[in-house]
């Protein structure tokens, strides 16, 4: 018998459109690609900020009347005051200064007695003057005080001399001066103190008024010439072209 030929199982069929697929290819993972690093953005220069000038704060009503107010009141101040006129005096008070100069002279002139005596009648004539009246009372103590010295001092003009040498000696210039005057007074032509008394102004460092004493001082006794050039008491007065003349006028051959 003839073998039969093995049918052949007939595979399963499938779609035309299964057959085109291609079977999928295994799903494979890729590396992940790192991403590029940005690049770094240029750097722009910085730019200030601008400060805002902030408003001036309005004032308030009651502090802007005030302001007002005050302005005028600022602007007066800064105006530089004017000058007040001098007050002219009362004619109380130009009498009194005009006896007040009268009696300064005498004062100054060593007339102490008539100074005193027109003090007293300014205090007692203008006493409502009290500013001048004030002065007229410390010069009449002032005057009231030398009276009293002056009679206590010897009248006779070597006694007065005696005492202008022992203050001349002390020092105290000024009251060898006054006795040096007194004495001269009494004897004007007493060559000694006139010398005395150029001595005592060259140490005031009157030099003018002692070259004049000096002058005279030779010229009553030409003998103080010699004395004149080696006293200490003349020496303020060497270097003077005046005291050449007076001391070396007569002696040079």
């Amino acid at each position: 018998m003839a073998e039969k030929a093995p049918v052949r199982k007939a595979a399963p069929a499938t779609s035309r459109a299964a057959a085109k697929k291609t079977p999928a290819k295994p799903h494979t993972k890729r590396p992940a690609v790192k991403a590029r690093a940005a690049a770094p953005a240029k750097k722009k220069p910085a730019v200030k900020p601008q400060s805002r000038k902030a408003a001036p704060a309005k004032p308030a009503k009651g502090a802007a009347k005030a302001s007002a107010k005050s302005a005028p009141a600022q602007r007066s101040a800064a105006r530089p005051a004017s000058t007040p006129a001098p007050r002219q005096p009362s004619r109380d008070e130009a009498a009194a200064l005009k006896a007040f100069e009268r009696a300064h002279k005498e004062f100054a002139r060593g007339h102490f007695s008539t100074a005193r005596e027109l003090f007293r009648s300014l205090i007692e004539q203008h006493a409502g003057v009290s500013e001048v009246t004030a002065r007229a009372r410390t010069y009449l103590t002032i005057a009231e005080a030398r009276l009293r010295t002056e009679a206590s001092l010897p009248r006779d003009p070597d006694s007065l001399y005696d005492r202008g040498v022992i203050e001349l000696n002390r020092g105290d210039f000024v009251a060898a001066q006054e006795m040096f005057e007194r004495a001269l007074k009494r004897d004007p032509e007493a060559a000694d103190t006139h010398y005395a008394l150029a001595a005592t102004r060259a140490r005031l460092g009157a030099v003018e008024s002692a070259l004049q004493s000096l002058e005279r001082a030779v010229e009553l006794k030409p003998v103080l010439r010699v004395r004149a050039q080696t006293d200490a008491d003349l020496a303020p007065l060497r270097n003077d072209p005046e005291f050449e003349r007076i001391i070396f006028s007569t002696t040079r051959p």
